[in-house]
Order: structure tokens, then sequence, then C-alpha cells
């Protein structure tokens, strides 16, 4: 009889730790099920200027200014870096790209060990890929890559090594990925072997539509539970490359013909931009979606096009001075759009507000109710105040370096900036690492950096040099540690 009631009690303890367990479940689950969905468009080489709803009177871009209208508009946000790979590093991780040893585009094996860098960012950096995939979330990255991977890097680690449950890229990384040429930098990319992922083989004003067509599938399989994806567009970045189709309704619009081409693949991106948006609201999780549209840096500035006398080149940095590989407003500053229909007000925006994408990191983990792991150290801050509304201000500075190791320089001379540059208050001041080409600007009154005021305001110049200096000893030693 004793052993019946032990056995009883036993039986009993167990299906009140199966029942407490599956309420503790269901409870997560609730949580996770509430918490926002989270799609992050990042344009390659989009100028400030090029989308209407920040100044484009050429094309409109209907669609991605549905954003501003149904979301909050920013006018002072910034990429970390004026060119792709250390831009995007910076975005997924919420560090300074320099921390992973990437300052510059990634290249072959040799090319980055001259420059100090690292052939691809370690899987060890948090991402919030990986920080919103452990909360429960479905995760994808759909377009351009370029952390990691591609050309003679065949040992990089692939796009879900970082968080990502499904990938598709192009031919800056591994795993599945679109190519469009079989020579140049993607020559050695049909190579690889079948394990590395599947080629498809697009011309590259597909490219954009095949992404988007994965991000709406994606969208669709995934929409009763949390999801986050990346849609990272490539074909604003030239060459521009659009269909007979597209480049018929732009023809003889520019002011040459590399700029109609340009128009045409920017209605084009923006056609697409549209249909995510309208799968999202088919979905039915608009209301709860965030939705944020930013660029990695700043448009193309090849001598080519100088030398062809078309200048400007494509793309519009709008009122800033210098483009890519700038550090100059024009290479770093970006649109930036926030939609969120059930926290943020509709057609607002904020002029005041300066930050930058290591603060998206830290952000987004706020307004999803996810807390950091714990040792985790961020460059960036938690600017969601702000992005839902409010009157916040960042309270540290935002540092930037650019072409003190060899890379890509502007195609206009007066565009190549000093080396390093600061943004603190209403204030940014660039130089060399060593002292030299002093510029002190105020953003608030002079946005173009049309006056240097290194000279009448020593005591602000003062304030700020030795911060840019030491950041700069700091990031060095990652890169250069001799």
């Amino acid at each position: 009889m004793a052993k019946l009631i032990s056995l009883m009690l036993v039986v009993c303890v167990g299906l009140i730790l199966v029942a407490c367990t599956s309420t503790e479940k269901k409870a997560t689950n609730k949580i996770v099920a509430n918490r926002p969905n989270v799609v992050v468009i990042f344009i390659d080489d989009l100028g400030y200027g090029d989308i209407s709803a920040f100044g484009n009177t050429q094309v409109a871009t209907a669609n991605i200014d549905r954003l501003a209208k149904e979301g909050k508009k920013f006018t002072q946000f910034y990429a970390n870096s004026p060119i792709c790979s250390p831009s995007r590093a910076a975005l997924k991780t919420g560090v300074y790209p320099h921390r992973e040893r990437i300052n510059s585009f990634l290249e072959s094996r040799r090319y980055n060990q001259q420059r100090y860098m690292a052939d691809y960012m370690s899987t060890e950096r948090l991402t919030y890929a990986r920080l919103f995939q452990q909360a429960g979330y479905a995760t994808a990255h759909f377009g351009k890559w370029h952390i990691g991977g591609g050309r003679d890097v065949d040992d990089a680690p692939l796009p879900t090594a970082y968080g990502y449950d499904e990938t598709l890229v192009s031919f800056e990384g591994l795993g599945d990925r679109i190519l469009w040429q079989k020579h140049g930098n993607q020559k050695l990319s049909w190579n690889y072997p079948a394990d590395k992922g599947k080629i498809f083989s697009l011309p590259k004003h597909q490219t954009t539509q095949t992404y988007v067509d994965r991000a709406i599938d994606f969208i669709q399989r995934h929409k009763n539970q949390p999801f986050l994806v990346n849609m990272f567009p490539n074909d604003v970045h030239d060459a521009h490359n659009p269909s007979k189709e597209q480049l018929a309704k732009w023809q003889g619009k520019g002011r040459h013909s590399k700029e109609d081409r340009f128009f045409a693949i920017l209605d084009a991106m923006d056609q697409q931009i549209g249909r995510l948006l309208n799968a999202i609201d088919e979905a039915g999780v608009a209301d709860n979606t965030i939705v944020i549209f930013t660029s990695d840096n700043g448009p193309t500035d090849w001598h080519h096009y100088y030398k062809q006398n078309m200048t400007p080149p494509p793309g519009s940095t709008g009122p800033f001075f210098g483009r890519k590989w700038s550090l100059y407003e024009g290479g770093i500053r970006m649109p930036f759009l926030i939609r969120w229909p059930l926290k943020i007000q509709a057609a607002t925006v904020n002029d005041s507000t300066w930050f930058s994408a290591i603060d998206l990191l830290p952000s987004l983990a706020s307004m999803a109710g996810l807390p950091l792991p714990e040792q985790t150290k961020l460059d960036g801050i938690n600017m969601a105040d702000a992005l839902l509304g409010g009157n916040q201000r960042r309270d540290k500075p935002i540092f930037w370096e650019y072409g003190v190791y060899r890379t890509i320089k502007p195609g206009l001379q007066a565009h190549r900036s000093p080396r390093l540059a600061m943004r603190d208050g209403d204030y940014k001041l660039l130089m060399d690492p060593n002292g030299s080409r002093l510029m002190l600007f105020n953003l608030l009154a002079d946005p173009g950096e049309t006056m240097n005021l290194a000279k009448e305001q020593p005591q602000q110049v003062a304030s700020m040099k030795p911060r840019l200096l030491a950041w700069w000893q700091e990031m060095n030693s990652y890169l250069n540690p001799h």
C-alpha cells in the first residue's frame, strides 16, 4: 500500500511539473508571439538625396516614401563608414568595425593582408540576427553580404553561422548566392564546391526582384511567429544594369546616358520595395512590424565619371558635400526611415537627433524587449526613445576612420577628406592621424561643411582632438598592433 501511495505521489509531482513546464512554455511563446517583427532594408551606395522624401525631384520613389508618410523620418543618421564592408559590420554588430579588423572593403587574401584586415568577420561577435534568433525569431538575410567570403577567401563561414536561418547573397559572400558575370571579381565564385552554397545565374537587374521574392515567401511562411528579415539590395551600386524595359522609361531623362541607367535602376528598386511592403500588409502583420530603411554609404565617385564630364556622377547627396569614400557628410549621412504603426506616429520628422548604425542593435533589442547577453560590450547606445518619438539626444560622440591604410579614394580630389572624423553635438572635427588637415564644422549652422572653424574656435578643437586621437589609437591597435 505504501509503495502504491509513493508511486501516486511521484506521478502527481510529475504531472504538476509537466503542467508547470507547459504553462511556462505557453507563457514564453505568448511573449515571443507579441514581439514585433523586424525588416531592415539596407541599400548599397544610395545617397541621402536619392529618395524623393529626402529631396529627389527627378525620380519619384513613391513606395519608399510610404515609410515616411506612415512612419518617422530622421535627417541626421550616419553610416559608420563611407564604404560597404565596415558599414555592414557596424550595422550588424553595434560596434566599430575596426574591432573586427574591417576598415575597408573585403577583397582577396593578399589585398586584405596588405591593409591589416581580416578576411571575414568573426562568428563569435554578437549580431542582431543571432540575438533575435536565440529569442525565437525566424531570421533571414537576402541581398548583399560582403563581411566575408568570395574571391579567393573560400574558408569564410556561411552567412547562416551569423544567426540567419535562411540566406541568399551575391558574389561577395558564400552560401546560396546570385552571380551575374563569369569574369572580374566574380570569376572565382563559380568554382567553389557545392557545400559552399547553390549558385543562381541571373542578370543583375533581376537580383532585387529575386531577393524580394524570397523575402515575401519567408514572411508568408513565418507570419504566425516573430520574424527578422534583412533586405540588402545591391543594384544601385554601379555598374547600373537595367533591363531594356526598365531603361526605356528613363531614356533621355538624365544629364547623360549613365544617369538614365541609374534612374531606371532606382525606379525599379523602389517598385520592388513596394512589393515587399505590400506583402507585409497582405500577411496582416504590418501594425506590429518595425521596418527600417537606410543605406551603407554615399553614392559612387569613380574617377572615370569626371573624366567623361559626368559631374557629379549618378546619385545625389542632397545638400551635403563629398560622396562615397569620403568622411564629409555626403559619404556618411544617410536617409533613414522607420515605420512601426503600433508605436510610432505617422508622418513625423526628427531633424535634431544624430545617431548611427552602431546604435541599431541595442535600439532594436530594446524595442523588442530582448535583453542583451551578459558581458556584451557595444559601442552603440540605445536610441529607442528617439526612434519611438521622444526627445532623446545621443550623449556620446561618433567616430570614423577611412583611408589610413591603402584603399579606394574618391575620384574628385576635393572629396578626399582627412582620414579621421568625430561628431559631438553640433560640431564635427576632421583631421589626419598626425593632427594635420584640421577641419571643424558646425553642422547645425553649416551642414554643407563650407566654413572651416578650426582656427576660429581653438577651444572646441582642443576639446575634441584628444578624444578623436585616443579613439583612433585604440581602433588602430586592432588593425596594426605593431
